[in-house]
C-alpha cells in the first residue's frame, strides 16, 4: 500500500541582509551619511573612523570614503593620531563649516545611531521573511503545549491557524488559558528574522528596533543549522538578527499606540506597536476592555486584514505603505457577537473557543500544578475543592483555580514556618480568597469611621 507523502517543508531560513559594498548599496544619499556622521562628531564627540563605524553600523570602507569626502569639503580636519604603529588611527575634528553642517542636521532631526535602511529595503525584507513561510509541525505544537492541559481537538484546530499567519480569535470563559495559549503560540516560532534599527523616508527617521520587543540572537548563542548565517563580517549591521517578535497589549491599548509617534523635540518617529510586531505575533488581550471602543480598534484592522497592507502617515502628510505580515490574535472573555459585526468576523479566518475544563481535566491540571511545588494532591482534597466550587460557591471549574489554590497553600505554609503540605484547612482558607462572598455590608466611599446604630 502506497503511503501518503510526508510534509518535509523546511523552516524559514532567510539569508541575512548582505553588507553593502559601497554608498550606493546602502540606498542612502551621500549627504545623508555626511549629516549623520557630523551629528555623531558634534553630539557624541566621535573622532576616529572606528568609533564612527561602530556607531552607524556601516563598513569601514564606506566610513573611510565619506570621511575623505568630508576632508575634501573641509568639513573635518585631521587632529593627530592615537595609538602606535599598526594600531594607530587618525583623529578627526569638525571644522567651523562642519559644525554648521552638524547644527543644520540637528535642526532637521537629532537622531544619531545606526544608519537607517530604506523603506523599499524594509518592505522587501518583511515580504522575504513572512511568518507564513515558517512551517510549524505537529511536533512543534506538542512540545510547546507539553506543560499545560489543552483539549486535543483545540490543538488540532490551532495548528492550521498558526501556519496560516493570518488572524485568530480566541474566546471563552475567563480564567481558562486564553492568554496562555496566545503566548504559547507566539513563542512557538523558531526562525531568525532581521529587524532594522530604523528606516528612512524622505529624510524622516522611524525607529523600529526596540529591545523591549525584539530579542536579539547573540553570536554566543547556539544557532541551529536551519537558521541563516549570523557571521557579522558578511551581514549588514543596520539589521539585527532576532527571534520573531511578540507584542502583547491589553486594556491599556489606545488608538495612538497604533500610529507613528513623533518626538517633537528630537524630530524623529517611533514605530507603532503593530509595526514592531511585523513578521511576528501581535496579541490584543482582554479585547473589548480597552479605553476605546471595540469598533474603533476593529476599524483600524479592516484594511490590513483584507489587503495585507497597512497605511501610515507622517506628520507632514506623507503617506506610505508597509506589508502587514503578522499573526494577529484577539483574546477575549466577552461574547464575540457583542464585539464584532458579522462582516469583521468573516475577516478572521480562525475562531477558537476555550471551554471550562472537565472534571478529569481539572484533576490533571491540579495534580500537575501541585507536583511542581512538590505537593501531592489527594482524592479527599480534590473532592473537597470540587464540592466547594460546584455546590457551595456555585462557580464553574476553571483552569486558573488550581494554581491560585496551590500558591495560597504555599504562602500559608511559609507563614506557619512548616514544610509545604496540602491540608483541608489551608485549602479552605485559599478558597475563601478565591471569590468575594455575598455580604450585607454596605460601604461608603470616601468616609471615615461609621457610627454603629
Amino acid at each position: 500500500m502506497e503511503q501518503a507523502p510526508q510534509n518535509t517543508a523546511p523552516k524559514n531560513a532567510v539569508e541575512a541582509p548582505p553588507r553593502p559594498a559601497d554608498i550606493n548599496a546602502t540606498g542612502l544619499d551621500l549627504a545623508f551619511i555626511i549629516n549623520l556622521i557630523a551629528k555623531g562628531m558634534y553630539l557624541e564627540n566621535l573622532e576616529e573612523a572606528s568609533q564612527i563605524t561602530q556607531a552607524i553600523k556601516l563598513s569601514t570602507n564606506i566610513v573611510n570614503g565619506v570621511t575623505q569626502e568630508m576632508l575634501d569639503r573641509k568639513l573635518i580636519h585631521a587632529a593627530g593620531s592615537t595609538g602606535v604603529g599598526a594600531l594607530s588611527s587618525i583623529r578627526y575634528q569638525l571644522t567651523r563649516e562642519g559644525q554648521q553642517v552638524a547644527l543644520d542636521a540637528c535642526n532637521q532631526n537629532q537622531y544619531f545611531g545606526p544608519a537607517p535602511v530604506t523603506l523599499e529595503d524594509f518592505q522587501a525584507r518583511v515580504l522575504a521573511q513572512k511568518i507564513a513561510g515558517e512551517w510549524v509541525s505537529k511536533e512543534n505544537i506538542a512540545e510547546a503545549f507539553a506543560d499545560i492541559i489543552v483539549p486535543e481537538n483545540f490543538v488540532k484546530r490551532l495548528g492550521p491557524a498558526i501556519n496560516s499567519g493570518h488572524s485568530i480569535l480566541i474566546y471563552g470563559p475567563a480564567g481558562n488559558g486564553k492568554t496562555t495559549v496566545a503566548e504559547k503560540v507566539a513563542a512557538i516560532f523558531e526562525s531568525v528574522v532581521y529587524i532594522p534599527h530604523c528606516i528612512e523616508i524622505e529624510g524622516n527617521i522611524i525607529k523600529v528596533f526596540d529591545p523591549a520587543v525584539h530579542k536579539a540572537v547573540g553570536q554566543a548563542e547556539k544557532v541551529e543549522s536551519s537558521r541563516p548565517s549570523l557571521r557579522r563580517e558578511r551581514s549588514d549591521q543596520r539589521w539585527v538578527a532576532c527571534q520573531r517578535p511578540v507584542v502583547v497589549t491589553g486594556g491599556e491599548l489606545t488608538m495612538e499606540m497604533l500610529d507613528l509617534k513623533f518626538n517633537e523635540f528630537a524630530k524623529f518617529y517611533e514605530a507603532p506597536l503593530h509595526m514592531k510586531a511585523l513578521n511576528g505575533t501581535f496579541i490584543i488581550d482582554d479585547f473589548g476592555r480597552q479605553r476605546v471602543s471595540p469598533e474603533e480598534i476593529l476599524n483600524r484592522w479592516i484594511v490590513p486584514l483584507q489587503t495585507r497592507i497597512d497605511n501610515l502617515t507622517l506628520h507632514s502628510g506623507k503617506a506610505f505603505t508597509i506589508p502587514f505580515d503578522e499573526l494577529l490574535i484577539f483574546s477575549t472573555n466577552l461574547a464575540p457577537e457583542d464585539l464584532m459585526d458579522p462582516a469583521f468576523l468573516r475577516r478572521i479566518p480562525y475562531k477558537l473557543e476555550t471551554y471550562e475544563p472537565s472534571k478529569d481535566a481539572f484533576r490533571q491540571i491540579f495534580t500537575a500544578v501541585a507536583a511542581k511545588q512538590g505537593l501531592q494532591l489527594t482524592d479527599e482534597i480534590f473532592d473537597y475543592v470540587v464540592r466547594e466550587l460546584q455546590e457551595t460557591v456555585k462557580k464553574p471549574l476553571a483552569c486558573y483555580q488550581p494554581k491560585f489554590i496551590v500558591d495560597q497553600v504555599i504562602a500559608a505554609c511559609k507563614y506557619e514556618g512548616i514544610a509545604p503540605i496540602i491540608t483541608e484547612a489551608f485549602v479552605a482558607d485559599a478558597m475563601s480568597n478565591l471569590y468575594v462572598h455575598d455580604s450585607s455590608y454596605v460601604g461608603q466611599v470616601g468616609t471615615g469611621d461609621q457610627n454603629s446604630d
